[in-house]
């Protein structure tokens, strides 16, 4: 059983009409790319609009816990970062222009 290769004049020749039987049923041409893009975007909607207020609410069911312990850690490293910030304010660089 032999396959058949496509020519490549038949497929340039098809892309080349391409244009005009798409301009000669413009309306029918409109109407399908108007669906295609009325799913796709009900697609996108659901995935990232519905889905995600299901997940929300899921989640938000756990009780969240303050741990102060991890709060001052924070604090304190902040704090550092703070004064090591203020200190290279001070510090007197010289010229290299002079």
């Amino acid at each position: 059983m032999k396959i058949k290769k496509p020519k490549a004049k038949k497929i340039i020749s098809f892309f080349k009409k391409l244009p005009r039987a798409l301009a000669e049923k413009a309306f029918l041409v409109f109407l399908l790319l108007f669906f295609f893009g009325l799913i796709i975007g009900s697609i996108i909607f659901y995935k990232y609009n519905v889905l995600t207020k299901k997940v929300a609410t899921q989640a938000t069911k756990e009780q969240i816990k303050f741990n102060s312990q991890d709060y001052q850690e924070v604090l304190n490293i902040w704090q550092n970062q703070e004064n090591l910030f203020n200190q290279a304010d001070a510090k007197e660089y010289p010229n290299p222009f002079e």
